[in-house]
């Protein structure tokens, strides 16, 4: 009897450690699910194949220290990959998963939008039909603690402390680091190495790309073809003082036409139009005059006051007030305060309803809450039921990784160094001119700011777009802007009798 009741506690232990065993919400290290699909991209039928699931990154001593969820789409009607690009994506933050490129942009599903970008029910997904899938591969890469990445327990089963977990991941230069390594496994994992390269990062992305692209070419011996900067951050180029706040007025103009807030001489012309003279305003007037400080004179200040209020939208009496260096929060809360409404911070199309219409910030950023909406549903909707990646772990928008270290930024250095020792490496910048939080006329600035030299100039292009920080959203520049990355493709693979040499 006594033996009996031995033996059923025994067994009794056993199922409970299996059942947790079981529940362990944890995701798989090294793993792969695979399905087949057909599209259409500029009318054409599109055979293609989705990859999606985990690739560790190692320490130096070979123990897995993370793992990395990914989506890679393969077209597999194309057998011969020595020819055909492959475009590593990555969005920012840092701390931003890769769903907002992957089902708005360049991807073969978009979000279910309306053509300005604002979200419909049923939420979901619908069939890119610009999508660059027709002429390069794409893997979309969710770094540590974003997408169903995440941090691993070391050798002896414990979690890493938050300040070794920064050291190894959560900084600009220990995110290029390890990323870089993530995609030597990759490319030769997947036999790409003979393939022309790419990366895409948007935002925080751009400042991760721009390290990569030295890193992968100093560490990995991996050269590049191209990278895209789309809503770029400084990226380690200054722009403080004087020019931070004087780059900000073509944004201000090109929001406020948008919003018929400009006297009407300015708002009865083409957008463009306006922003070459906000532009040319800013460099030769606005900035010299901010540089002059408090010492300017009475007469010139008032003068400037005035265009800086004709461009912005803003009255002359508050440019004025705030010492003609108007911050972002002010203006979204000030332009339309007349109307009650406040403008959106990445895309200031967007509107938003404040508790108070006095105030001088927003109380919350409009866009980002519509987008939310569309997007979260979208992505766990699309993984798991037409990509079949089946998981409980939680698919992270924003992940837990801060604090970050930002320090040593000098990834736009690097991507000037890295085109410098590759002369097949070349650059496209994509902006949207409602972007408040990367405005395009600091992207603008920061091109021209790259290589001083000038004598790589040729290889720098700059793409403005009617929208904001993701400008894909907007169906016009959804299509323009996959066509943008489709020239920038086919103008930077050179021919096989062109050497890489000066």
């Amino acid at each position: 009897m006594k033996t009996k009741t031995l033996r059923l506690i025994t067994v009794s232990l056993v199922l409970l450690s299996q059942m947790a065993f079981a529940t362990e919400r944890k995701i798989e290290v090294d793993s792969k699910h695979t399905t087949k699909h057909t599209t259409k991209i500029n009318g054409a039928k599109v055979s293609y194949s989705a990859t999606t699931g985990t690739q560790p990154v190692w320490n130096s001593e070979g123990t897995p220290t993370a793992t990395l969820f990914y989506t890679y789409y393969q077209r597999t009607d194309v057998k011969n990959t020595e020819k055909r690009p492959l475009l590593i994506s990555f969005n920012g933050g840092p701390g931003s998963a890769s769903v907002w490129m992957h089902v708005a942009y360049t991807g073969p599903k978009v979000l279910n939008v309306d053509d300005e970008g604002y979200p419909l029910q049923p939420y979901g997904v619908k069939t890119n039909p610009y999508s660059v899938l027709d002429v390069a591969d794409i893997v979309f890469v969710n770094p540590v603690n974003t997408g169903y990445s995440r941090v691993l327990p070391n050798k002896d089963g414990k979690m890493p402390s938050r300040e070794q977990q920064k050291n190894m991941f959560f900084g600009v230069n220990a995110d290029v680091k390890y990323l870089a390594e993530w995609i030597n496994t990759f490319v030769s994992r997947n036999n790409r190495w003979r393939s022309p390269k790419y990366l895409i990062g948007e935002s925080y992305g751009t400042t991760r790309v721009s390290g990569l692209a030295l890193e992968l070419q100093n560490s990995q011996w991996m050269y590049l073809n191209g990278v895209i900067l789309v809503s770029p951050t400084d990226i380690g180029i200054k722009r403080d003082g004087p020019v931070k706040a004087a780059n900000r007025l073509p944004y201000f103009a090109a929001t406020a036409w948008h919003h018929n807030a400009l006297e009407q001489n300015l708002q009865s012309k083409d957008l463009m139009e306006v922003l070459k003279q906000a532009e040319d305003f800013t460099v030769n007037e606005y900035l010299p005059a901010l540089a002059k400080g408090a010492f300017i004179a009475d007469d010139e200040k008032q003068r400037i006051a005035e265009q800086v209020a004709r461009y912005s939208g803003l009255p002359v009496t508050e440019v004025l007030q705030n010492n003609m260096d108007i911050s972002p929060a002010y203006f979204w809360k000030s332009l339309l305060r007349d109307r009650e409404v406040t403008l959106g911070r990445l895309d200031s199309r967007y509107l938003g309803i404040d508790k108070t219409v006095s105030g001088t910030r927003p109380d919350y950023s409009a866009e980002l809450t519509s987008w939310l909406h569309s997007f979260t549903p979208a992505i766990n909707y699309y993984l798991r039921e037409e990509l079949e990646y089946k998981t409980d772990v939680k698919y992270n928008m924003f992940g837990s990784v801060h604090p970050w270290d930002r320090s040593n930024n000098r990834t736009g250095e690097n991507l000037r160094q890295a085109m410098a020792q590759n002369p097949f490496l070349n650059v496209m910048v994509q902006a949207g001119y409602y972007d408040g939080a990367t405005n395009y006329f600091d992207a603008k600035y920061t091109m021209w700011q790259l290589d001083p030299s000038g004598k790589m100039k040729h290889r720098l292009s700059f793409k403005g777009y009617r929208s904001g920080h993701m400008m894909y959203l907007r169906h016009d520049d959804l299509r323009d802007a996959n066509q943008d990355i489709r020239a920038f493709l086919k103008a930077t693979m050179p021919s096989e009798t062109t050497p890489a040499k000066y």
